[in-house]
């Protein structure tokens, strides 16, 4: 059996000039000059200030470290292989590709589609670059696995060459179909992984007055350049058995700024808790834009 080779990224480019970057010995540099160094970790900072919105954007170190917790753990398991069943039914597995996981944080799913890589019968390659606009993610990510790319960036402006991606997948995050659109080759696919209405919605009931419905972003099944080709979901139970589990929780989801101070307070003395967790995995073909060449 032959599995896939796992390659670096060949595709970075410039946040400045969006040009090839090509790398030195302890940096990536343009051939306008622009330098980027790689970090003794192994990743690179492609976020310039001019796009930063705030001084450290992203998750925080403590939610990077909830997360990674969280998921470690393996709660979330079949969401990454059901993900990881999805990638490589779409793609040719005889042909190189190039994996996207855009808003990749500590790197859990993107480190399960590598694993699920090794099962594949194929002499391809397979380049996979995780990114993230979270500083203390990607450290965390560049940590948790050596053969993946990892850059910091943002999704409205990915750092990767036009036309080099042939999958992408954005899981919880906030996704960029007009980012997308320079990076991903004609035909090629993105995966949105998003909450359905009853995701967390047992914790949803304790934590606020009213528990809002998860809220189903329909626009993003039509979108110019883009085709809904298929549209799967997933539901599954997991049980938290300890406060730690049920506070880590909490700290990776949006749900720790929004809730009341009541339903925060109930929270922080359960020890056991029942969820509901409920997935869409939308899956888009890219069709080449009418003003690209």
């Amino acid at each position: 059996m032959h599995v896939m080779n796992i390659i670096p990224a060949q595709n970075l480019a410039c946040p400045i000039d969006n040009i090839e970057l090509l790398k030195e010995q302890h940096c990536y540099r343009c051939a306008n000059g622009h330098s980027f160094d790689i970090a003794k970790q192994g990743y690179v900072n492609l976020l310039p200030v001019q796009h930063k919105k705030s001084k450290k954007p992203g998750d925080s170190k403590a939610m990077v470290q909830a997360r990674t917790r969280f998921l470690n753990a393996g709660f979330y398991q079949p969401i990454a292989d059901h993900l990881s069943q999805i990638i490589f039914q779409k793609l040719d597995n005889n042909k190189d590709h190039y994996i996207f996981d855009a808003g990749c944080g500590e790197g859990y799913y993107l480190e399960q589609v590598i694993n699920a890589a090794q099962a594949v019968n194929s002499k391809s390659c397979l380049s996979v670059i995780g990114m993230d606009i979270s500083k203390p993610a990607i450290l965390a990510a560049s940590k948790r696995d050596k053969q993946a790319s990892w850059i910091v960036g943002s999704n409205s402006q990915p750092p990767l060459l036009d036309n080099s991606i042939d999958l992408i997948f954005c899981i919880f995050g906030f996704h960029s179909f007009e980012g997308f659109s320079h990076i991903l080759k004609p035909g090629a696919k993105l995966i949105l992984v998003e909450p359905g209405e009853k995701h967390l919605q047992e914790l949803r009931e304790i934590i606020y007055a009213k528990p809002p419905g998860e809220k189903l972003d329909s626009k993003s099944n039509e979108v110019n350049d883009y085709t809904l080709i298929d549209l799967q979901t997933l539901e599954f139970k997991i049980n938290l058995t300890n406060n730690s589990q049920i506070l880590d929780l909490l700290s990776m989801t949006p749900h720790l700024f929004r809730a009341n101070s009541e339903g925060k307070s109930c929270i922080e003395n359960m020890n056991s808790l029942e969820l509901t967790t409920d997935i869409i995995f939308k899956i888009f073909e890219y069709k080449q834009a009418n003003n690209q060449p």
